[in-house]
């Protein structure tokens, strides 16, 4: 198989698998109060979980290799500079528009932003993989097993927008297009990371430390409360253990 094709297949499959899991929304009935308390457990545990396991861990990896002594800073200041932003976010999306009338509308803006800002240093990984082995002529498999595994990944985060967003905004179609734009920054962002692969990787501790914070904070401020609402039964938090533990395990098995 060519450089080129290996290289398509790889920014295209990240993409299409966040599809491919938002897609599930339409096999789905109108959500009851026990499937909305699915839904938020599963995808709480997915995101703390990729937020673990999927950034904070890497970033202390290349943080290790860059900063040496050092590497808790950019850990530290790029996940509190991740619940800031998220702040931020809140308070613009509330003084300029009117989702801060409706908190249904707010939150699930809120989820889908972690998520989409997550996934930009998935898709630049992507891109430094293949860049790399481009550059070096190593073989491209090793770049494209990176893929898949981010890819397969995609797959239950594509479904854990476009759910929450489907009892938010009582429409499959928007829920799926919520669901699938979340993933769309990954390829765009594997083609930037394809042509910058040896001047952007100072940059990836800071991303990936980022995009933990702000999905954590969206976890905590928006998504766990939401759990507690029913205190007679602990489906939710049920959800959110299996879908932590599914998402650990594609991390660290892929």
């Amino acid at each position: 198989m060519s450089c080129t094709i290996f290289i398509v297949l790889g920014f295209s499959i990240i993409f299409l698998m966040t599809t491919l899991g938002a897609v599930c929304v339409y096999f789905l009935k109108k959500p009851s109060n026990f499937v909305n308390m699915l839904t938020i457990g599963f995808a709480s545990g997915i995101m703390l979980s990729a937020s673990i396991w999927s950034l904070l861990l890497p970033s202390i990896e290349y943080s290790e290799n860059q900063y040496q002594d050092l590497f808790f800073l950019p850990v530290a200041i790029g996940f509190l500079l991740g619940g800031i932003f998220m702040v931020l976010l809140d308070k613009i999306t509330g003084h300029f528009s009117n989702l801060k009338k409706d908190e249904g509308k707010n939150k699930a803006f809120k989820l889908f932003t972690a998520v989409t800002i997550h996934n930009i240093p998935e898709g630049l990984a992507v891109g430094f993989a293949f860049g790399s082995a481009f550059a070096t002529g190593n073989s491209m498999l090793s770049a494209f097993l990176i893929a898949l595994g981010i890819a397969l990944q995609n797959f239950p985060e594509g479904l854990a927008v476009a759910l929450p967003m489907h009892k938010t905004l009582g429409s499959k179609h928007k829920a799926f297009l919520y669901g699938m734009s979340s993933g769309l920054v990954e390829p765009i962002f594997a083609v930037l990371g394809f042509f910058l692969a040896s001047e952007l990787t100072f940059l990836m501790p800071w991303l990936l430390a980022f995009s933990a914070g702000a999905m954590i904070y969206v976890v905590i401020e928006e998504l766990l409360p939401e759990l507690h609402i029913n205190e007679k039964t602990t489906i939710g938090t049920w959800a959110f253990m299996i879908g932590f533990v599914l998402m650990m395990l594609l991390d660290l098995c892929l």
